[in-house]
This record gives structure tokens, sequence and C-alpha cells, in this order.
């Protein structure tokens, strides 16, 4: 039978001391305050007249006339909410429209960059129209309406009958139980003098901590999921629980997913000391636990994704994070019922060779193909979950149920090493029947403390950088993909293999601009926020 779990009231959580002022204020790109206007007009077409006060309010209403007539406006950064603007002058005919993009390689009067649906055309979102007729005074967009990433809007005059607007701006949603945005406790600064921006690195950081940032949000503000027929709603709620949750991203998709929590709950400590959003987010994951066969769902509801042993896994380790973090048992008791049965359905997949047989319905990853069979990745992430509910039960008072963990993870690592260590290769395969070295199993391996030795760590670093191109490494098990997700472990594991040269060569070198360097400078990108993914050849889809 399922625990209950607590249902989590929005309570202001108790943060260290802000860090100090200094130098790296500079670099910190979260708002001031809770509304961000336009810096900068990117584009004009048509009959736009006075168009400086969309960027400057004391300049008055700037006015579109004639059908099509539109104007760019560039807020610098990343920001995501709830859009407002005053209509100073409307006739009953006039018309306007909003679309939205985060890469200036999407900007356009017709569509918005995908959000809710992702469809080949990149037209799946469309536009927002406003209401007609439109009355004269300030207009918001309603909570469904926000926009939860963007960096450029492009208002649209879709009649001959001239329309003034002016005061536009956005009202941040994101990070919602915070006051001051900009109040971290954390912070960094250091020159880099081997990279052509010698803030790099500070800059790199900064990006992180406000990715991380606009992926909070409230629980009520998810992404709808049927999409509705057109544009975009994200008014859902994500899960059982109020207050803040951690999300995979802040325009897409605006929901849990507990792997993406690897990356992410460790920024947000790092940078904020805030864990209540990874707390809520897996209070919400082991709410999906089948009462049957004891599995996790892969994302929170609405989308509520089945079918992922490593994203199980990901959940087992996030609870484990908060209890590191914070030192609350009473969390770890909560879904204790829960947690062991996830572990359970996981071992219940060990077969006689030791490992995990993942099977082809729980082998959903981070986009990956080949996730089946003694997958290593798989395998290395339920070693992970046996060590860190191990030293969990033996914090309960456990010891059976710790020793049990433990002697199931040695077995399980000696597998591991026995069936999928590729000698001459100096790498792990993906599996008994495959060649192919994948960088997400090798890189958790370091990571999680799978391998046997230093040696083995720094074959495989070495081994992962036959991979690297001009912008990135390629994901072997993801044809034509840089994934960052992944890479983020990678950059872990050179660290750990001594190789911390190796790490910062894949941030960046001094002649190309490696993955998170060309994340950050490309001007395909938000340059504020850092990307999903990207493919070989650097676009973006």
């Amino acid at each position: 039978m399922l625990v209950p779990l607590a249902i989590l009231s929005l309570i202001s959580f108790q943060v260290a001391a802000v860090a100090p002022p200094g130098p790296w204020d500079s670099f910190n790109f979260a708002p001031k305050d809770r509304t961000s206007h336009p810096t900068s007009i990117r584009t004009v077409s048509g009959e736009v007249q006075n168009m400086d006060a969309l960027v400057n309010s004391s300049a008055g209403a700037t006015t579109l006339s004639g059908n099509g007539s539109f104007v760019v406006v560039d807020f610098g950064q990343e920001v995501g909410g709830r859009v407002l603007l005053t209509v100073a002058h409307a006739t009953p005919d006039s018309r306007l429209s909003l679309s939205f993009t985060e890469s200036a390689e999407f900007i356009s009067p017709i569509n918005s960059d995908d959000s809710c649906r992702t469809v080949a055309t990149m037209n799946g979102d469309g536009v927002q129209s406003l209401p007609v007729p439109l009355q004269q005074g300030e207009l918001m967009q309603t909570v469904a309406q926000q926009r939860g990433g963007f960096r450029f809007m492009t208002i649209v005059s879709n009649s001959d009958s001239p329309v003034s607007i002016a005061d536009v701006g956005v009202q941040n949603t994101f990070m919602p139980h915070w006051d001051d945005l900009r109040a971290y406790t954390g912070y960094f600064f250091t020159h880099d003098p081997s990279f052509h921006d010698p803030d790099f690195l500070t800059r790199l950081w900064y990006a992180g901590a406000y990715t991380v940032q606009t992926n909070t949000i409230d629980v009520h503000q998810a992404r709808q999921q049927p999409c509705p027929p057109h544009g975009w709603a994200n008014n859902a709620t994500g899960g059982p629980v109020e207050g803040p949750i951690l999300v995979d991203g802040a325009k897409r998709d605006r929901n849990i997913w507990s792997g993406d929590m690897g990356i992410s709950s460790h920024t947000e400590l790092v940078a904020l000391n805030d864990i209540l959003p990874s707390k809520n987010a897996l209070l919400v994951m082991f709410s999906t636990q089948d009462p049957v066969t004891g599995s996790l769902q892969y994302s929170g509801p609405p989308i509520n994704a089945k079918g992922s042993d490593t994203y199980i896994a990901w959940s087992l380790i996030g609870a484990h994070n908060v209890w590191l973090y914070t030192g609350d048992l009473d969390f770890v008791i909560t879904v204790w019922a829960n947690y062991t049965r996830a572990i359970a359905f996981l071992e219940g997949q060990v077969d006689e060779t030791g490992l995990m047989d993942v099977p082809q319905a729980f082998s959903n990853d981070w986009g990956r193909d080949g996730g089946q069979g003694h997958n290593s990745a798989a395998n290395v992430m339920l070693y992970q979950a046996l060590v860190t509910g191990a030293e969990l039960a033996s914090n309960l008072g456990d010891c059976a149920l710790s020793d049990a963990y433990t002697a199931n993870a040695t077995a399980l690592k000696n597998a591991i090493n026995n069936l999928l260590w590729d000698e001459e290769a100096g790498m792990y395969r993906d599996n008994e029947l495959t060649n192919l070295h994948p960088q997400d199993g090798n890189a958790l391996a370091v990571l999680f403390n799978v391998t046997q030795g230093q040696d083995q760590n720094k074959a495989i670093s070495q081994g992962l950088t036959q991979f690297w191109t001009d912008i990135g490494p390629l994901s072997p098990e993801l044809n034509d993909t840089i994934i960052p997700f992944v890479g983020g472990f990678e950059v872990q594991a050179h660290f750990i293999a001594g190789e911390g040269e190796r790490a910062l060569d894949l941030l960046h070198r001094v002649i190309n601009t490696l993955q998170w360097g060309y994340m950050l400078f490309t001007n395909l990108s938000v340059q504020s926020t850092l990307l999903e993914g990207f493919t070989a050849n650097g676009s973006l889809g």
C-alpha cells in the first residue's frame, strides 16, 4: 500500500546569508525586480511610428498602422512570464498579436518557437492574438498565456486600423517564492586568461544559475498536456504539492523530469542554497508510484510519461541528495516505503548475469537510443541508487537493509566490470552485444565510482575525447546530437580522473569555442541561459 505523501505548503525557505557584494554582481542575470522591459529594438517592418517608446517609457506611445506591420523588441536576455502593455489608443477594428522566441533564428510575425508541441515546420505554437475589441488601458496575459522563456517578442498589427501601445514589459513568474531574484547565497568570480573572454567562466557560472532559476516555477503553472488546439497553455498543475517545483525547462516542457535534477538540484543548491523546489519535485515523483509494480513515472503530471528505469533511479538518487544537503530525515521517512518499493522494482530486473536487463518498455532516457538490455548507464544508475540507499537505510536505523543494499551494489559493480568493460578501448560498452562506447554510461561510471581504479578513470577520460567536435562532444548513443545534460557528467568525470585541463578544454579552447562557450556566445542562443541540446553543425531545432 502506498504511503500518503505529505503536501508541502508554501513557506519561506530559510536561506543562508546573501553573498557579499563584489565584481561578480555584474554577471548576475537575474532581474532586479519582477518586471523586465525591452532593452532594444531588433527589427521593424511596415508602418511603425515612434518605435523608441517601446524601450523608453517617457517617450510616449508607439503606433503601428497597416495590416502586417510589426516591431520586434529584444529584452536582452532570457525572461519568462506574463506580458503586460498599455493600449494608449485603438479603434474597434484594431488587431494585435504577439509572437515569441528565445533564438533570433526563429523571429517571426506569424509563429512562435515551439513550446507546447514540437513539429518539424516549427509552427506548432503560432501567435497569441489579443482580445478584441482592444480596450484602452493596461493589458496583461493570463497565467495560461504566459511564455516561460523568451528573449524576442514580435508585436504585429493585424489590421489597417492604427493602434498605439506603451509600457511594454513582462512580469517574470519564475522563482515565485523569492522576493529578490538576485539574492544569491553563492557567488563565483575568476579570470580565465586562456580564453578570448577572460570572464567566461564567471559568466558561465551565472548563466547556469539563472537557467535553474527560470526552471523553478509555481506548481500550478506547468505546461498543459495535451496542448490546446491552438497556441499554448501554462496553467496546469504539476503535482500534489503546493509551492515551487524544479522543472526541466522554462519554456518546454515546464514539467518535472527527475533526470534533469541530476544536474539542476546541485546547481540550485550551490548558487541559491534552495532545495525546496527539488524536495517538492521529488515528492511529486514518488507520488506517481504504480501500486502494483512499484515503478515510478518518467515525468510528473500533467505529461505523466512512463517507462524509464534510469529516471526511476534518478528519483532515488535525488532523494538522497535532499537528505545529504539538508539532513532532513523526516523527508526520507515520508517517501521511504515508496523508495524501497521502487528499488525493489529495479532489482527485480537483475538477471543471472548480475546485471539489470532493462525491458524495452522501461528503456526511455534523456532521448538516447538503445537503452534496453544490459545497458551500462542504467546499471550504473542502479549501482548509485543502491549505494545511496544503503546510506539512507543506515541513517534510518535499518542496518539489515543497508547491508543488503551494499552487498547488492558490490555484486552489481563486479558484474558491470566483468561483462561491459572493454579493455582494448579503455571504456565501457553500451551493452555486451555492441561495440558502441556511450558518453553517458562511461561518464556516469566515473562519477558514481563504478570503475575499479584511477587507471580506468583516466582511460575513460581519454576515450571520451574521440567524440569531441569544435562545438562539443557528440553523443554516440544519439546520432548527430550534442547534449549538455550528459556533457555535464563528462566534465565532472574528467575532473575526477585528475584531468582538470581536459575538463576546462571541454568548456572552451583558445582557438575553437567548445560546448559551453558555444552555447553562451553563439548568436543562435539566448546568451544568458543554456541550451538543452544542439546538432553537430550547431543548429537548433
